[in-house]
């Protein structure tokens, strides 16, 4: 679990993200932070600042239309559920939908799945599409069980 903070610390970190700053989920195989970034990341940036992230983290990007990303949002949903009673089935492409929902909502989204050592991350920053205003976070720590 230690691991998980660590992951978790390091993106709210360089995102600046302790503002508002919680844990919405905090178990032994998977960690969900939310928080509200102080930085001024216009939404033209928000895609390289999650690069920075892979690099900083010395992880893989994943494409989230793709079998691996598939088993990894497949994983931190079971661990979800094994903390919290969702009544609908697991859908791996439902990222794909809330992104559009939001955007819907006039509402910049950006996001990147990424594979670790030991662990996976979903990080999701929004920002109303007016560009202003603060950037949203949310990071998804997944242990892979393994390490």
């Amino acid at each position: 679990m230690v691991k998980l903070h660590k992951i978790a610390g390091k993106v709210i970190e360089h995102l600046e993200a302790f503002k508002g700053s919680r844990a919405a989920l905090d178990s032994e195989m998977l960690l969900i932070v939310r928080g509200t970034s102080v930085k001024e990341i216009p939404i033209a940036d928000m895609e390289k600042t999650l690069d920075e992230l892979v690099e900083l983290l010395d992880g893989t990007e994943v494409d989230v239309i793709s079998e691996e990303a598939s088993k990894l949002i497949n994983r931190m949903d079971e661990q979800i559920r094994s903390n919290i009673t969702i009544n609908s089935d697991t859908d791996s492409n439902g990222i794909m939908r809330m992104k559009k929902s939001l955007e819907e909502l006039n509402v910049a989204v950006e996001f990147k799945l990424i594979n670790l050592a030991h662990a996976a991350i979903f990080i999701f920053m929004w920002k109303d599409k007016a560009d202003v205003g603060p950037i949203f976070v949310e990071v998804v720590v997944s242990d892979d069980e393994q390490g």
